[in-house]
């Protein structure tokens, strides 16, 4: 590894009935409940555009992931073979980076209403980008 270090500031948080990492679904599609994504007073002009019935990709900062973490049987199946982190969705990983794909459904003011957002309660939210469509369409 290099010497080389980041600061991430977060530009939100989730707020969520999901307190319990353990009883948390795995995936979004996995029966995640609505959340809402509140945002910084300061990023509020980067909500411009965002609107209900859109997809987007929420990045998150895993703050309760294990950080040494590099190899893990997948789903904690034990039945499985070790995988390399890189090759799982695992949220214990080197750098806690969640992905989640969502679908907006109503925006008022700092606060995004999503469906299947599978992040507990307080995770720290990194960015937010739009789930491209055809070409066409971008």
């Amino acid at each position: 590894m290099t010497d080389a270090s980041f600061t991430l500031v977060p530009i939100g948080w989730v707020s969520s009935p999901l307190v319990d990492r353990q009883a948390a679904p795995r995936q979004g599609d996995e029966g995640a409940p609505d959340c809402f994504l509140v945002f910084e007073e300061a990023v509020i002009p980067a909500l411009a555009g965002v609107g209900p019935e859109a997809d987007f990709l929420v990045l998150t900062w895993l703050h309760q992931a294990q950080r040494a973490v590099l190899q893990t049987h997948p789903r904690s199946d034990m039945s499985r073979p070790l995988e390399g982190v890189f090759n799982t969705r695992s949220p214990d990983r080197p750098n806690p980076i969640g992905l989640h794909r969502v679908r907006v459904l109503a925006v008022d003011g700092n606060r995004v209403q999503v469906a299947n957002l599978e992040a507990i309660d307080g995770t720290p939210i990194l960015d937010v980008k739009p789930v491209l469509g055809d070409i066409s369409d971008r």
